[in-house]
């Protein structure tokens, strides 16, 4: 719910929402309101059920560049072919459906979807936990490497914190939607402040000598 009142999807009741320095919550002028929408994409958590099953993957990923009128014609085509490559998935994926790949090829799919906006803002909901364990390190690592090469800023929202660690620079710890604790990733694994931070840390798996 929390990635769905940020983009919008839903409409926060309370609170205020806002992106650069503007206010993008409540009604504000559609121009506005398209620009932040271009610029604030998510990637789901059940990257199958996002998708179009009638859709073929071009037109999965080229809709929301004409969508704001960022390509159409050839230079869509090419970008589309081109975020195929740069995700590892090859432009002969193209012309198919999402039925036809895996869980963790249909995940870098649909982050190609959001990136076909060019956005500065990502928000990864949940992205591995309906993938194999086998395929979420790939995804992880693709993520990370999209970060860095695209200088994106990312909100990543997960229950495991092992994975947090790993791909976040602050963490906030909330419950039933209030924000209990924010911290410095590393603050917070070797500093936890809220009684509900500790319990949690202390559920983590760990290493045996």
């Amino acid at each position: 719910p929390i990635a769905r009142v940020v983009t919008r999807l839903y409409e926060a009741t309370e609170g205020e929402i806002f992106f650069s320095g503007q206010k993008v919550s409540g009604a504000i002028p559609k121009k506005q309101l398209d620009f932040f929408r271009r610029s604030v994409q998510m990637i789901f958590q059940d990257p199958y059920s996002s998708m179009n099953p009638r859709m073929r993957i071009a037109d999965i990923i080229r809709e929301p560049m004409e969508l704001y009128g960022l390509a159409t014609g050839r230079k869509a085509k090419m970008r589309v072919a081109q975020l195929l490559d740069d995700l590892g998935i090859g432009q002969t994926a193209a012309n198919k459906y999402p039925h036809e790949f895996s869980g963790g090829q249909r995940q870098r799919i649909a982050i190609g979807r959001a990136l076909s906006t060019e956005p500065s803002f990502l928000i990864c909901d949940e992205p591995t936990s309906a993938l194999d364990v086998s395929v979420q390190a790939q995804i992880l690592n693709l993520l990370k490497e999209l970060q860095e090469n695209l200088g994106l800023t990312m909100l990543f929202i997960s229950h495991d914190l092992p994975v947090m660690r790993q791909m976040c620079d602050r963490i906030c710890i909330m419950q039933h939607g209030k924000m209990l604790e924010l911290q410095e990733t590393e603050n917070l694994f070797n500093n936890p402040i809220h009684k509900y931070t500790k319990n949690l840390l202390d559920l983590m798996p760990r290493m045996i000598a």
